[in-house]
């Protein structure tokens, strides 16, 4: 026997509200929510530590090196560039154009203490990958635990 459900027409509308709230929030706050892909001229990165050191890998697809600039100031890295466009097409010819062209920049702040003055930095198939070494106090230590006799074994 199937259970009688109560109809609610309105119960899957949206709100004036909330659908206000998805366009200013899809709008001005993250693009990249509405057109996936699409970055807003932000450098997409992830960021791991291992015991050594923090690794960053930014994606710049279709950047070159010189085009790239690095900075550690405080706790704060910072990437940024320009790439630029090829004007080889006129406008009038293009049927779609999706590339991005011109300046990016990505700042962000590093959770641990690193020594920037050893960074180091690779840049291979479009991705940057920096390795930056941890200070020394937070590397992780090992503690040697030495055993007490018990007082019984003394008597």
């Amino acid at each position: 026997m199937a259970d009688i459900i109560r109809w609610e027409p309105f119960r899957e509308l949206t709100s004036l509200r909330e659908a206000m709230d998805q366009l200013f929030e899809g709008a001005f706050v993250r693009p990249s929510r509405i057109l996936p892909g699409w970055a807003g001229g932000e450098v997409a990165l992830d960021m791991y530590h291992t015991d050594k050191d923090v690794i960053v890998k930014a994606s710049l697809p279709g950047v070159k090196p010189d085009e790239v600039k690095v900075s550690i100031t405080g706790d704060v890295l910072t990437i940024e560039g320009e790439h630029k466009e090829e004007k080889e097409v006129k406008e009038a010819d293009y049927f779609c154009k999706e590339r991005r062209y011109g300046a990016f920049s990505r700042s962000v702040v590093i959770p641990v203490p690193v020594k920037s003055e050893k960074a180091e930095a690779e840049f291979e198939d479009g991705v940057l990958t920096l390795t930056l070494p941890k200070t020394e106090e937070i590397k992780p230590k090992q503690i040697q635990i030495k055993a007490k006799k018990s007082n019984e074994a003394k008597k």
